[in-house]
C-alpha cells in the first residue's frame, strides 16, 4: 500500500519536476518479486491519481524510455552486468549464505562494520565464469573503489563514506535475479533522470549506487534525500499510529487537496514559514528543494484533521455529499437502492452536519441526532442536568411541552421560530438558558445545528423510508417529557403530556 512516506516523496518530485518544467516519470519497481503484485500495483497507481498526481511517463502512458516496468528490463540488467564483469569493474561470488552469515556473526564479535571480506574479489575472471559455467551458484558483486566516495545532497549539502564501510554489493544474486540498488542506477541512466528525490532511509544506499554510476561511465544525478516521518511519540511513523496509507486515509473522509497540502508541509516550509493552506498549483510555485529541512517531520494527525474541515467547509457540497455516501452506506443509513427522495434528502443532512466534522467517516456519528434520538439519554447525559433542573430551564421546557401539545401538523423552519418566540415571551428567557433546553428535548444535546436546518429535515426525514426511521419533532417531544417526567433527579418537572389529539401522518 502507498504509505504516506512514500506519498511525500512521490509530491515533492511531482512539485520539482513541475515547477522546472521537467518530466515527472512512473517507474515500477518490481525486482522483489514476492512483494510484487499486479493488484499492488493497480493500487499505487489509483493512490497516486487521487492525490492529484500525475506522470508524463509510466507503464500505463508509455514514453521513449520505456518500459517501465523493471521486470521487463531484465536483458539491459545483464548485459550491463557482464560488462562491468569483463571490465574488471565487478566479480563473480561464489561465498554461500551460510559463510557470509559465519562472517557477519565474528564482525559482530570483534565490533568491526558487518561488511563483506573480499574473498573472491581477486578470483581469475575466466576460471569464475567456468565454475558458473559448469553450475556452481554464483552472485555478481561491484567493486567498490579504495576511496572514499563523495556526492552532493541538495537537503544535506556535501556527504562523504569511507569505502572501508561500504561492502562491495551484490548487483545481480545467484538466482540471476539483479538487485534494486543496481538496477535503479541502470534505469536512472537509461531513462535520463537528472534528480532523485526519495525518503533519507535510501542515504545509506547512495554510495553504492555512486559507485554503480562512476563504473558505468554514467553522469551522477542530483540527490535530496527526505527527513522520516515520525509519530506523535517521535518513533518512526507505523500502523500503530493510526492510518498510515493513502488509501486509509481516502476511507476515513480525508480530501485529497487536504492531503496533499498536508504532505507538502511535512519537512518542507514556505517563505515566510507562516501560511498554511495552500492550492496544487500554490505550491508548485512555491516548493524549492532548498527550503526542505533534514530534521525529522512530526506527522500531527490533528493538523491534518484541521486542514481537512478548512477544504471540507470550501469544498463544492454536491462533490462533499458523493464523497460521504459511502460512509452512511457503511453504517447501514443510506442504501444505492434507495429513492431520489431519501438521496436528496441524505444530501442535505450532510451539507448540514460536514462543518462539524474533521472527517467525513465522522458524519454516520453526528446523524445520530436525526437517526438515533434516545429521551432517556438526553435527560441522564451529564452535561444536560444543569439546563434542566434549573429554575428557567423548568420553566422552558414547561412552556414548550404546553406550545407543542397545543399545535398541530408538522413543523417548518417558521412555524418553530413561532414556538421559540411564544416561550421566550412566557418565560423571559434568552440565549442559552431559552434555546439550550428545547435544543435537548429535540435532539438529546445542548449544542448542534441551528434549528431552521434541523427541523426541517427531522420532519421530512420523518415521513420517509429510510434505512433508519427518524422521529418526528412531536414524537420526540412526547418521549422526552416521558423520560423527564420519570426520571428521580428532576422531579418536580412537567406533568405528563397527553396524547395527541392530531393525527400523526408516518408511523416514523
Amino acid at each position: 500500500m502507498l504509505h504516506v512516506g512514500n506519498a511525500r516523496t512521490a509530491l515533492f518530485n511531482w512539485l520539482f519536476a513541475r515547477q522546472n518544467k521537467g518530466t515527472h516519470i512512473l517507474r515500477i519497481e518490481d525486482t522483489d518479486v514476492e512483494r510484487s503484485e499486479a493488484r499492488y500495483e493497480a493500487q499505487l497507481l489509483e493512490d497516486l491519481r487521487w492525490l492529484g498526481i500525475d506522470w508524463g511517463e509510466g507503464p500505463d502512458v508509455g514514453g521513449h524510455f520505456g518500459p517501465y516496468r523493471q521486470s521487463d528490463r531484465m536483458e539491459l540488467y545483464h548485459r550491463y552486468a557482464e560488462r562491468l564483469l569483463d571490465e574488471g569493474k565487478a566479480y563473480l561470488c561464489f561465498c554461500t549464505s551460510e559463510e557470509l552469515e559465519r562472517e557477519r556473526q565474528q564482525a559482530m564479535a570483534e565490533h568491526r562494520p558487518q561488511v563483506y571480506s573480499g574473498k573472491c574479489r581477486d578470483c581469475d575472471l575466466a576460471e569464475a565464469k567456468q565454475r558458473r559455467a559448469n553450475g556452481e551458484a554464483a552472485a555478481i558483486r561491484l567493486k567498490i573503489p579504495e576511496h572514499p566516495i563523495h556526492f552532493h545532497d541538495i537537503v544535506r549539502g556535501d556527504v562523504t563514506f569511507d569505502s572501508e564501510v561500504v561492502s562491495d554489493p551484490i548487483i545481480v544474486r545467484s538466482s540471476g535475479m539483479p538487485v534494486y540498488n543496481y538496477v535503479v542506477v541502470v534505469d536512472d541512466a537509461e531513462m535520463q533522470i537528472t534528480h532523485v528525490i526519495r525518503g533519507d532511509d535510501h542515504l545509506s544506499n547512495t554510495p553504492k549506487q555512486v559507485a554503480l554510476y562512476e563504473a558505468l561511465g554514467f553522469p551522477v544525478p542530483e540527490f535530496a534525500h527526505l527527513s522520516t516521518i515520525l509519530g506523535p511519540d517521535r518513533e518512526r511513523l507505523s500502523k500503530r499510529h493510526g492510518a498510515t496509507s493513502i488509501s486509509q486515509f481516502r476511507e476515513m473522509g480525508i480530501l485529497p487537496e487536504a492531503l496533499v497540502n498536508y504532505l507538502a508541509l511535512l519537512g518542507w516550509a514556505p517563505t515566510g514559514g507562516t501560511r498554511e493552506t495552500f492550492t496544487a498549483k500554490e505550491l508548485i510555485k512555491e516548493f524549492s528543494l532548498e527550503r526542505v529541512n533534514p530534521a525529522p517531520a512530526m506527522f500531527d494527525f490533528e493538523k491534518l484533521y484541521w486542514l481537512n474541515r478548512h477544504y471540507l467547509k470550501a469544498a463544492d457540497p454536491k462533490r462533499v455529499a458523493e464523497l460521504a455516501l459511502p460512509c452512511f452506506h457503511k453504517a447501514g443509513l443510506f442504501s444505492k437502492d434507495d429513492s431520489s427522495e431519501v438521496r436528496s434528502w441524505m444530501e442535505k443532512v450532510i451539507a448540514l452536519l460536514a462543518p462539524y466534522v474533521d472527517r467525513l467517516d465522522q458524519l454516520p456519528e453526528k446523524a445520530k441526532l436525526l437517526f438515533n434520538y434516545d429521551a432517556q439519554s438526553a435527560v441522564a447525559a451529564d452535561d444536560n442536568q444543569p439546563l434542566l433542573t434549573s429554575e428557567v430551564g423548568r420553566k422552558v421546557t414547561q412552556a414548550f411541552i404546553d406550545d407543542v401539545r397545543g399545535s398541530s401538523g408538522d413543523f417548518t423552519a417558521e412555524s418553530f421560530k413561532a414556538v421559540i418566540g411564544r416561550i421566550k415571551d412566557q418565560t423571559g428567557a434568552k440565549g442559552k438558558d431559552l434555546f439550550h433546553p428545547i435544543r435537548i428535548a429535540i435532539t438529546g444535546s445542548h449544542s448542534g445545528p441551528d434549528f431552521d436546518r434541523v427541523i426541517p429535515l427531522i420532519e421530512v426525514g420523518s415521513h420517509l423510508p429510510l434505512q433508519k426511521p427518524v422521529m418526528s419533532v412531536r414524537r420526540r417531544v412526547e418521549a422526552f417529557e416521558k423520560a423527564y417526567s420519570a426520571a428521580p433527579q428532576l422531579q418536580g418537572g412537567v406533568g405528563q403530556l397527553p396524547a395527541p389529539t392530531t393525527m400523526i401522518k408516518s408511523e416514523h
